[in-house]
């Protein structure tokens, strides 16, 4: 490939573009945000190269603007996501994703006798760590981490 030379993703009118995903997320993310349920048109690229995180992922979505209730949940998997607002073709408004301090019903505890893992009750965590995420469950109380966190 020339040097210069670069492949993109289409531009979108309206709707909003994920940046900075790391790459073994993406899907994660995709089922964080429900876009697997959508009828909206997405666009997703994977493996691209960057200078911070190595490979990166990105996703658009058109026509879909999100609450930041919702974007904050990506920061479990994707803690250094970008949001860039497109209207018009153009960039209105740039956000930042931020882990919350309590996270409802997107995690699993890693506690097999949890009682969460065993009745129908929604997991519930206090954030003890957002740099290298960990969660303290607020049932049983056990820590589970960014490495063995899994998304439900």
């Amino acid at each position: 490939m020339k040097e210069g030379r670069q492949l993109s993703v289409s531009a979108i009118e309206n709707g909003t573009v994920i940046d900075h995903i790391p790459a073994k997320t993406l899907f994660k993310v995709i089922q964080i945000l429900g876009l697997d349920h959508i009828d909206n048109q997405i666009t997703f690229g994977t493996n691209l190269d960057s200078k911070k995180l190595g490979k990166k992922a990105i996703i658009k979505i058109s026509d879909k603007f999100f609450e930041d209730e919702d974007i904050n949940r990506i920061a479990l998997v994707a803690p250094e996501a970008k949001l860039n607002i497109i209207r018009g073709y153009e960039v209105v408004e740039k956000k930042v994703v931020e882990v919350p301090d309590i996270i409802i019903g997107i995690a699993k505890c890693m506690n097999p006798k949890c009682i969460t893992n065993h009745e129908n009750i929604k997991t519930k965590f206090r954030v003890v760590s957002k740099k290298s995420v960990a969660l303290k469950c607020l049932y049983c109380e056990k820590i589970t981490s960014q490495e063995n966190m899994q998304i439900i």
